[in-house]
């Protein structure tokens, strides 16, 4: 059977299955000819119901749930950037046919109008080799006035479209003529028929509409779906953590799209040279390839200006060099850093700013806390993807679970 759906992630976890419903026993008396006891067998296909996170939870599990945590800070209670007070997530996922695989992933800040209460940020280039959308004015600026679009590298288009539609769609934005859209992107094109450009702005409006709080969906979802992570099935993954009451209390949460290579490394495991899977292998193995991107969104509810921002975005890359992955020259390595203090957003009407920032002397636990959680984010990424066949009929393994934990155990 051809499968062809676009489904948006809320809440539950949607999946399609077959249910038989075996009960109908119906007589029917014919006009000329009397027939007893017809039995009828109804079959009902794709029926849609929707499963808890406690089930999903028995078929995929983050590498903290397996019993390995890592770092030494709490995580917050999802465990995900909606763990940053008012941050919320949403995602579109495009899978048709045997060809598309491909998505949308919205990120928004806060829960007022963006754009009137633009967001302290910045964005640090680990790997310039991408096409991430509307650097230069978050550099100039240093804010953000629209939701994170991610998606793939051909639709960034698309995604600029649909989160300016979405802006001037906001109640007090009827006269507004200049939106920066913050679109970031990695290339799926190995399982995803990528020059279809099947992502919509529609789709993207949709991302965001739908974001929502609470537990986020990881792996082959939205902008996640058809990506490649060390040469298994990456996708989307999420981390947070929280810091003690004596050192602020605050909260760093990150998103990542991955789509990266290196060399596969987890909690100090060489799982990549074990599994005798990575770059350079055979040449290390010239089939792998070390190219590919990682997009990575780091928020805060610590109070930082964008120069800070700067400096924790920095930590980001820190925490993707403790997974293995090296950056290469092929690869478009972002970090998009935010403070959703609500005391510092920028209200664009506003024309003297008075702000309350963190001291200088205060970031190492924000830095920390960083890197536990993009190390993180980006390992549950691994983890919470399933096995993909796609374009061309390019198949992608998932991480071998089972043999990745008996590692960690033997270490």
């Amino acid at each position: 059977m051809v499968e062809n759906s676009v489904e948006i992630s809320n809440f539950a976890v949607r999946e399609k299955k077959t249910v038989i419903i075996d009960a109908m026993k119906q007589e029917k008396t014919m006009h000329s000819v009397n027939i007893n006891c017809l039995r009828v067998w109804i079959v009902v296909l794709l029926c849609l119901m929707v499963v808890s996170p406690a089930v999903m939870a028995q078929r995929h599990k983050t590498l903290r749930e397996w019993g390995f945590p890592t770092g030494i800070f709490e995580t917050g209670k999802y465990n995900a950037i909606t763990d940053v007070p008012g941050v919320t997530v949403g995602h579109v996922t495009c899978i048709e046919g045997d060809s598309i695989r491909t998505g949308v992933t919205a990120i928004v800040p806060h829960q007022g109008n963006i754009f009137s209460n633009k967001v302290p940020a910045a964005i640090y280039v680990g790997n310039g080799f991408g096409k991430l959308a509307g650097v230069t004015q978050v550099r100039e600026l240093g804010n953000i006035e629209t939701p994170v679009i991610l998606t793939n590298t051909l639709s960034v288009a698309a995604g600029i479209e649909g989160a300016i539609r979405y802006t001037l769609m906001q109640p007090g934005c009827e006269n507004e003529r200049s939106v920066n859209a913050v679109v970031g992107e990695t290339n799926d094109g190995h399982l995803n028929d990528i020059r279809q450009m099947r992502v919509t702005p529609q789709m993207v409006i949709d991302a965001i509409t739908s974001a929502h709080g609470g537990p986020v969906e990881q792996g082959n979802v939205g902008a996640g779906t058809g990506t490649i992570c060390f040469g298994f099935k990456g996708g989307i993954g999420t981390s947070s953590r929280v810091l003690p009451a004596s050192l602020g209390g605050y909260t760093v949460g990150v998103l990542a799209q991955t789509n990266y290579g290196g060399i596969l490394e987890i909690d100090g495991v060489q799982v990549g040279q074990k599994l005798q899977k990575h770059d350079f292998i055979n040449h290390v193995r010239k089939s792998e390839n070390v190219d590919g991107s990682c997009m990575m969104v780091v928020i805060t509810d610590a109070p930082l200006d964008s120069r800070n921002l700067e400096r924790v975005a920095k930590r980001a890359m820190m925490g993707m060099a403790k997974t293995g992955g090296i950056a290469s020259n092929g690869s478009g390595d972002y970090v998009i850093a935010l403070s959703v203090a609500p005391e510092n957003l920028i209200g664009d009407k506003a024309k003297l700013l008075t702000t309350t920032v963190l001291a200088n002397s205060q970031m190492s636990p924000i830095f920390a806390a960083t890197i536990e959680a993009t190390a993180e984010a980006l390992l549950n990424s691994l983890f919470m993807a399933e096995s993909m066949t796609g374009h061309n009929g390019n198949h992608v393994d998932a991480l071998p679970v089972d043999q990745v934990l008996e590692m960690l155990r033997k270490r």
